[in-house]
């Protein structure tokens, strides 16, 4: 089985690009379920650029503008995920496949492939910047 979506999935994508999901609803596992869905029906480049444009678009409708999207930690998370999920087997639901991978709700799990001084730089919120520890194993 290959990874697939959900309608609840389907619902969430739709609900947090109308900005229908609250705030505090959106969590970190919220961003890994969001980044699967997307992964799941384009390629890395296109995904990470859906979240860039998802995220932008969310935090300017709570009206934080841009000021608190990071680059490099998203377009990080979404290799991440990409690496996880083809190194597990098929999944039929974002829910399952976090489930299946409980590491990717580690938020600190970044901090194994970047120093903080590099992943916390200002260039790095601004531009992606390579991992300065271990490398994200790519999968495009």
């Amino acid at each position: 089985m290959k990874h697939m979506i959900s309608e609840e999935d389907m619902a969430f994508q739709q609900s947090f690009e109308l900005f229908k999901v609250a705030p505090a609803a959106f969590d970190h596992s919220a961003h890994v379920r969001l980044c699967y869905i997307y992964l799941c029906q384009y390629s890395v480049d296109e995904a990470s650029q859906r979240m860039k444009d998802s995220l932008l678009a969310f935090l300017g409708h709570l009206g934080a503008g841009d000021s608190k999207f990071h680059e490099t930690i998203t377009r990080a998370w979404v290799m991440a995920v990409r690496h996880f999920m083809e190194e597990s087997p098929g999944t039929a639901s974002a829910q399952e496949f976090v489930a299946a991978n409980p590491r990717l709700l580690d938020t600190s799990i970044m901090l194994s492939h970047y120093s903080a001084e590099v992943l916390y730089s200002q260039h790095a919120k601004s531009s992606f910047v390579q991992p300065d520890l271990a490398s994200i194993p790519r999968h495009d």
